[in-house]
């Protein structure tokens, strides 16, 4: 039998800001204002459609979010604006998404009793990069003083899940003994401010987690990852087209494609069953039972998928389970990006028992969908 491999630390850096639905609402809303009184012509003439206010009520019944936290808030709430404000930092200082993932990443370390020369791989999974290369990273390599190696990898939302399975897959096959995975998610940069439909959905984040032998382990909380599963299956109902073609195609920069945009209905209707059909598939390659799982830390993108997932895995509406069974940090975090099933798992798992069974899973673009497995010991 191979050595286990297990999960030693976890961090979470938070933003220092927050915007709440109705600071929210009123910039979209006056930013719906001012557009519609500029093309109020086109509008009169039925060439152009007029923009609709955005509401609390709506915010909360399409997505069971509350707020967010933001690394910059000003340029997001101007309505002139409506996206945020950074300064351009020179090649010699850190980078904004390697300093976010540093300041995870030793929170990690520091839980899972680890020096940066004892980390021997690095993986920056997100759902989007700061630039092409040299990859983020290797820069976080550096920062932190690890050795080994570092790459850059993105699916979407799922892009954590799947980094854990090749930090366990690299500890297995002894190319790493400690690996460290770090999800900067500044996802306000992605989203598109300016579209009712999906304005309030994201907020920025990064989790960290240290994956590693787990006869080196010497924290005090350790989860042994009993098995990973991954699937993809192709869709353009979740898309973003930035890239560095764009350029060559002499394409808009500023075209509503080269930010985030879904099909959310088709999204929920999709991905809710794949979601649970992988779950309920990979816990029975492993000999278990969905009722007996203990806790499900899910992908935190919309609290009615969320319910449905539950439902269809253990016959119970979410709301009647209470947050036990699948504990939602949804309403603080909003959509967190390949983040929010960490961010369950970073917050909710410390009152488990020796021996308990929980299951990470994320679920995004792609469509793409990671399991992770993992018992208490």
């Amino acid at each position: 039998m191979s050595e286990a491999v297990v999960i030693s630390g976890t961090g979470l850096y938070r933003p220092p800001h927050t915007i709440s639905n109705a600071e929210l609402v009123e910039a979209f809303n006056r930013y719906a204002d001012l557009q519609n009184a500029q093309h109020a012509s086109e509008i009169a003439a039925g060439t152009r459609a007029a923009l609709t206010h955005s509401s609390v009520e709506f915010i909360e019944k399409a997505s069971g979010i509350k707020q967010r936290y933001v690394i910059e808030k000003s340029g997001v709430l101007d309505p002139t604006r409506m996206y945020p404000r950074f300064e351009e930092r020179p090649d010699d200082q850190l980078s904004l998404m390697a300093e976010i993932a540093v300041d995870a990443a030793r929170q990690a370390m520091a839980a899972a009793g680890k020096q940066g020369h004892q980390i021997d791989a690095v993986l920056c999974a997100a759902a989007n990069m700061q630039r092409a290369y040299p990859a983020m990273a290797i820069e976080i390599q550096q920062a932190i003083g690890a050795g080994g190696y570092g790459f850059d990898m993105n699916v979407a939302c799922s892009s954590a899940t799947f980094a854990i399975e090749q930090a366990a897959n690299a500890v297995r096959a002894g190319t790493a003994r400690c690996v460290l995975v770090v999800n900067p998610e500044i996802t306000s940069a992605h989203l598109e401010w300016r579209d009712r439909d999906c304005h309030f959905i994201f907020g920025d984040v990064c989790t960290a987690v240290i994956v590693e032998r787990a006869d080196t382990a010497t924290s005090a909380e350790q989860w042994e990852i009993l098995g990973t599963k991954l699937a993809t299956q192709f869709s353009s109902n979740i898309r973003n087209n930035f890239g560095f073609l764009n350029r060559s195609e002499d394409s808009d920069p500023l075209a509503r494609d080269k930010t985030f945009q879904q099909e959310g209905r088709k999204v929920f209707k999709e991905v809710v069953p794949l979601a649970a059909a992988h779950i309920e598939g990979h816990l029975a390659a492993l000999g278990h039972q969905p009722a007996a799982v203990r806790r499900y830390w899910l992908h935190q993108a919309n609290l009615g998928m969320n319910q449905l997932v539950i439902k269809k895995l253990v016959g119970q509406d979410l709301a009647g389970a209470g947050s036990d069974v699948a504990p939602l940090i949804l309403d603080e975090y909003a959509n967190t990006a390949s983040a929010g099933s960490i961010i369950a798992f970073h917050a909710h798992r410390t009152d488990l028992a020796r021996g308990d069974v929980g299951v990470i899973c994320s679920f995004g673009a792609g469509y793409s969908i990671g399991s992770v497995i993992v018992k208490k010991r």
